[in-house]
């Protein structure tokens, strides 16, 4: 079960509401290509994820890569708002996408 945002809004409002699973992906590949376009910011990525750049690119397409790097940029708030006003978002859509596209909470878990 993918978490989602418990807000009263539905749709694809910023503040409240919950992101589409093909919104959240979309704007997930465009946050991996501001992280990604970087070699600072791929570095950083790397070094707290432990990838190597053979394991990046292995898992390039991986949903698991996806929500790491939606952890990482959500982490990091000048990091969010950077890569907010560079895809013209507000910060609040990519927490949105991380929030659909991430671990469910802990509780969610099964018995």
């Amino acid at each position: 079960m993918k978490r989602k945002f418990d807000g009263s809004t539905k749709g694809g409002s910023p503040r409240g509401g919950v992101l589409s699973q093909a919104a959240a992906e979309a704007l997930a590949g465009d946050v991996f290509g501001f992280v990604t376009g970087d070699p600072g910011r791929l570095m950083r990525f790397m070094e707290s994820s432990g990838l190597s750049p053979a394991a990046l690119r292995q898992a390039a397409e991986s949903p698991d890569l996806v929500a790491g790097l939606l952890d990482h940029v959500v982490a990091d708030e000048e990091l969010l708002v950077a890569c907010a006003a560079a895809l013209d978002v507000p910060p609040e859509r990519i927490t949105l996408a991380w929030r659909r596209l991430g671990p469910p909470d802990p509780g969610e878990f099964g018995a």
